[in-house]
């Protein structure tokens, strides 16, 4: 597949070093461990951008334009297919609509993408991009490509507001919420990037590089709920980007109240950051424990799958090294989850500079495996992807945020001087 023409790719930007891995490079592009600054331009600031609206906010976006009542379901339909089907940027390539109409879109709306800051990938072939948003505020997204799917994690939040004691990314203050627009376009500009969005006239290719989604970037999700569900909407909408609800994930830290809501508005899969299987030790890893402790969430999760039709809940639960990796952790995740359709996600801690614990041993890993799966459960144990580039889970934009204020640190100490 290719990618739709970028009207912008040619656009005057900001002046930039050269870009070994360009955006559009195929996955067998060269490693690089660099950032590089890749020109793109926002869209033009007054206009709405079509980008990222839902079908109803799109249908009042049309209407307010001067679209006609009797035709504005229509033109929706079409819209819809041009955005989020083919990833068409261009009013004019939108063949079936009358050249008028497409001079009234034009003078009316955008069809934009964040801006891409930086893009790093891994020797692994994962990928991270910087991105940036309205008021300036950056996030970043990564692409994990393996065999069978390419995944993309996207974030939620500018920052976070749960402070889990292992996770580098909790380390930000929450920012604000990302809209649902910004949601979206996280995943439509990793298509643009991936040469995803198929081509008008050509037969349909069903293989697909982005495959699935994960919101397990920056942020709690369901601190924002609205934008989250509304963005999901638009993503697993058949007539546009498509992706099934089985193909998505939502990570959550606890947030009680809002578990069975996203099962009934969303029904996508659910992953719990549990991480410890005594409220002593959940308290210090994931402190909204304090608030929803471990009953008060197994309570909640007990319903999901019967709410959202979904087959299992994963169990996400890092490998702290002498924290929360005995053979008694274990057995004790069994007793705690007995009833739960599950499966136990274990994930190598993700060490980083400063960071107060270790990840526990290989083989320790493997003994505590071994008993959840004795005792009927799945327990695959993640392999870490991207850490070379810090876009392993947990260490999203803090390592960002370091280079920054190392390179402002000379001309600061220079300024004092």
């Amino acid at each position: 597949m290719n990618a739709a023409p970028d009207p912008a790719a040619s656009a005057q930007g900001v002046d930039a070093a050269p870009v070994t891995a360009p955006l559009g490079a195929p996955l067998s592009a060269p490693v690089t461990q660099d950032v590089h600054t890749i020109p793109r331009r926002l869209p033009e600031g007054g206009r709405p951008d079509l980008a990222g609206m839902t079908r109803d906010e799109m249908r009042a976006a049309l209407l307010a334009a001067g679209t006609p009542e009797a035709q504005v379901k229509m033109r929706t339909g079409q819209l819809w297919q041009w955005v989020y089907h083919w990833g068409v940027r261009d009013f004019d390539a939108m063949t079936n609509l009358a050249r008028d109409y497409r001079a009234l879109l034009a003078a009316h709306f955008d069809i934009g993408r964040p801006e891409l800051v930086t893009r790093q990938i891994s020797a692994d072939g994962t990928r991270k991009y910087l991105v940036r948003i309205a008021g300036g505020h950056e996030v970043e997204v990564v692409y994990i490509p393996e065999e069978d799917r390419g995944t993309l994690c996207v974030s939620s939040q500018v920052g976070c507001t749960l402070t889990c004691s292992f996770c580098h990314t909790g380390t930000q203050k929450l920012v604000r919420n990302l809209t649902a627009a910004e949601i979206v376009g996280q995943v439509m500009l990793v298509r643009d990037d991936l040469g995803e969005w198929p081509v008008p006239g050509a037969p349909r290719d069903e293989t697909r590089l982005l495959s699935n989604v994960v919101l397990m970037g920056m942020g709690e999700p369901l601190y924002n709920f609205e934008a989250v569900r509304d963005a999901m909407r638009v993503v697993m909408d058949g007539e546009g980007i498509a992706l099934s609800r089985r193909r998505i994930t939502l990570s959550t830290s606890g947030v009680v109240p809002e578990i069975a809501r996203a099962a009934t508005e969303i029904g996508c899969h659910l992953a719990v950051s549990f991480h410890a299987t005594t409220d002593a030790v959940r308290d210090v890893l994931v402190p909204i424990n304090r608030k929803w402790n471990i009953a008060a969430l197994l309570a909640a999760l007990r319903d999901y799958p019967r709410l959202s039709n979904s087959e299992r809940i994963t169990f996400e639960y890092v490998m702290l090294d002498g924290v929360n990796d005995s053979d008694e952790d274990a057995r004790r995740l069994v007793r705690l989850i007995r009833g739960i359709p599950a499966k136990i996600n274990l994930i190598p801690f993700n060490e980083w500079p400063g960071a107060p614990y270790r990840r526990s041993p290989r083989d320790r890993i493997a003994a505590f495996a071994d008993i959840i799966y004795k005792a009927g459960y799945a327990s695959p144990v993640r392999t870490p992807r991207g850490e070379d580039i810090m876009a392993a889970c947990g260490q999203l934009k803090s390592a960002t945020e370091r280079a920054r204020r190392a390179r402002a640190a000379p001309q600061g100490d220079a300024a004092g001087a």
